[in-house]
């Protein structure tokens, strides 16, 4: 059984049929001002059941690839806006 990487973040847009994208923040300290910055990455996520909409806080299991930018599918949702 391998472990698979798992992203919690906030869809920010429906990017088409059985897509959306959704943004990934995280904190990291400045090397050099040694201040806490947010850091952001965006993931395409393949949505199967077309449940979502902007503004969900969703989690995204790592999975096979479904085109050439999408490689995470929908886990389950957290939370609603």
């Amino acid at each position: 059984m391998t472990h698979k990487k798992e992203v919690q973040g906030a869809v920010v847009t429906i990017a088409g049929d059985k897509s959306a994208t959704i943004v990934v923040e995280r904190r990291v300290m400045h090397p050099r001002y040694h201040k806490v910055v947010r850091r952001f990455k965006k993931y395409v996520i393949h949505d199967e059941k077309n449940e979502l909409n902007v503004g969900d806080i969703v989690i995204a299991i790592e999975c096979r690839p479904f085109s050439k930018r999408k490689s995470f599918r929908l886990k389950n949702v957290v939370g609603a806006k």
